[in-house]
């Protein structure tokens, strides 16, 4: 039995996470969102209802599981009301959700340096950032500048932070990047506001956890972002700001390793990609435009439209090696009906010579060139499968490759965007 399982996306997001983090919540106690901020995009759809959360764990629909948005979380207060509030609009009471004290709170010269920093990059540097003020509020915690919820909440000591904060970042804005000043006052006011909004959501997250595992209940850890987007182990510069896999979830839940108990890596059945970086199995084709358009390929967040390539086996062997991932939930088996010749990259050629890994060295990433293995695909509409054995054969040889390559089992698979859309060959909480 798996207790405790962490769901986090084994590409460069936008895998799907959402869908099968709802899914997987209604056997939960509590849903807990790790790292990462307002920049992620995680869809739930329920009986052709679509919810666009950013912030907000995927647990939410579910009123007997508490949500937890952890220490690890960059906190958008303005965007966390807003969904709230959007949540509320549709019937969802938000009364199950709880904000750790001790998480970093999003400002608004965050969401202006992010902004300024990407402008003043060239063409070729650009990022990709969401502007949402992520990188820049992660700076702030290693700076030891930044201002934690707990202090954004004590009306004794948040204006004082503030202050000093705002008397520094103005000066950045101004000197450096030439930008206009905030003012003091008025953001004091409104932030003070919204910091009496949120003191009853506020607890000891890590207090709170560490007793829902010591009765036994089940966590879900609910990653954002995506493994090679990682700050450590993605293709950095181009990556986000914390670490989206199994490895964040202790520094950013406080809870000991050894809690986590099964990691399922959220794998796309071809690759999409937003934002700059190297992209081996991108496609520039006829084929590529047919997936963006059937899978909706355009960011949660920002609307851009998604680079799309093959799936690329090499990425989620990665994934697997600094995860611990065991198990996969496989998202667009539907998408890809209708493609006549399908290929899956199992390794990449460098110089002459075959490698199985995925290189730090952009330079020499960019160098290497896929090799794939070709499939036939298949015309038939998957949609309506809930059964492992009724899906068409070219389909079950495409998942027995990503096993055999990923050393990983496929407990899960996607066929559709909606909560029962799926076919469950494994409960990971059983596997």
């Amino acid at each position: 039995m798996n207790n405790n399982i962490v769901v986090f996306g084994a590409q460069w997001g936008d895998e799907g996470k959402g869908r099968f983090v709802d899914y997987l919540a209604a056997q939960a106690d509590a849903v807990v969102r790790f790292q990462g901020g307002n920049n992620a995009g995680h869809t739930v759809a329920v009986d052709g209802k679509y919810f666009k959360l950013r912030l907000i764990p995927s647990g939410i629909l579910y009123k007997n599981v508490l949500n937890v948005l952890a220490n690890g979380v960059v906190f958008d207060v303005k965007g966390f009301f807003e969904e709230v509030d959007n949540l509320k609009k549709d019937g969802i009471p938000c009364e199950n959700l709880v904000v750790s004290d001790r998480a970093h709170v999003v400002l608004p010269y965050h969401f202006e340096l992010d902004g300024l920093s990407e402008s003043k990059r060239s063409s070729d540097d650009k990022i990709g950032t969401t502007k949402k003020g992520i990188g820049p509020t992660y700076m702030d915690k290693s700076e030891r500048s930044g201002i934690r919820v707990c202090d954004f909440v004590n009306e004794e000591v948040f204006p004082a932070l503030l202050k000093k904060n705002i008397d520094t970042k103005n000066e950045l804005i101004q000197k450096v990047y030439g930008g206009q000043p905030f003012d003091y006052d008025a953001i004091l006011k409104e932030y003070s506001a919204l910091a009496k909004r949120l003191k009853p959501f506020v607890r000891d997250t890590v207090t709170l956890l560490n007793a829902y595992v010591k009765d036994g209940k089940k966590l879900l850890f609910e990653g954002a972002q995506g493994a090679l987007l990682d700050i450590d182990f993605g293709t950095y510069p181009f990556v986000t700001s914390s670490h989206p896999s199994s490895i964040g979830v202790p520094m950013g839940t406080g809870l000991a390793p050894k809690t986590i108990d099964s990691v399922v890596g959220v794998v796309k059945a071809y690759t999409s990609r937003v934002g700059a970086g190297p992209f081996v199995t991108e496609l520039f084709d006829d084929v590529g435009d047919f997936i963006r358009e059937k899978g909706g390929e355009y960011g949660t967040v920002t609307g851009r439209p998604r680079r799309i390539g093959w799936l690329d086996l090499v990425v989620v062997k990665h994934s697997a090696l600094i995860s611990g991932m065991e198990q996969i939930a496989l998202t667009r088996m539907d998408t890809l009906a209708g493609v006549k010749k399908l290929k899956v990259c199992v390794a990449y050629e460098l110089d002459g010579k075959t490698i199985d890994h995925y290189p730090a060295d952009l330079t020499v990433l960019e160098k290497c060139k896929p090799i794939y293995k070709e499939f036939d695909g298949w015309d038939d509409d998957i949609s309506k499968v809930r059964n492992y054995k009724d899906l068409p054969d070219a389909a079950k040889k495409y998942i027995e490759t990503i096993e055999e390559i990923t050393g990983a089992k496929v407990s899960m698979i996607g066929v559709g965007p909606n909560r029962d859309e799926a076919i469950l060959v494994r409960n990971p909480y059983e596997a």
